[in-house]
């Protein structure tokens, strides 16, 4: 792959981090007030809804880092590495992390959506846990093909 690709794809990864760090600084905290404000009788709601957004972008950022260290091993000449590997399987954790974190967190936003009459707030949840599955099976198999790719190019180099 050529420098300049895998340079716009670091770009690319980098202008993926900047709108969740801008919703994790502005809308977060305005989503757990709004769900306070909706249930003044449990006031720990909205603790509870910040631990859960705030939680999920700890591995969000974690796999955008691991897919960064990727495009480097790209540009090194190291793509069929077991650090490639690692990377893709990191990546594969953090998307089911991040989907057991808004399962763990949907009967909040099931709450939020009741009161507010709008079951919107309940499919986004749902499209983040599912797309975020995807993105774990998808990671998956890079990793089985490229962990089958360098244990072939492996034994292709023992016979020569």
């Amino acid at each position: 792959m050529k420098r300049g690709t895998t340079l716009f794809l670091k770009i690319a990864v980098i202008l993926i981090g900047i709108p969740v760090l801008a919703l994790c600084i502005f809308l977060v905290p305005e989503i757990a007030n709004y769900a306070a404000k909706l249930y003044p009788d449990i006031t720990y709601m909205k603790y509870l809804i910040l631990i859960d957004l705030y939680a999920t972008a700890i591995p969000f950022y974690f796999a955008l880092y691991q897919a960064f260290k990727l495009l480097s091993y790209i540009d090194k000449n190291k793509a069929f590495s077991d650090l490639s590997v690692k990377a893709l399987k990191t990546i594969k954790y953090c998307a089911i992390t991040i989907s057991i974190l808004y399962v763990v967190g949907m009967p909040l936003f099931y709450l939020m959506a009741e009161i507010d009459d709008a079951p919107g707030i309940v499919v986004i949840g749902l499209v983040v846990i599912f797309a975020s599955m995807v993105i774990a099976v998808f990671a998956a198999v890079l990793q089985r093909l490229l962990q089958e790719a360098i244990d072939i190019k492996s034994e292709n180099d023992l016979i020569v």
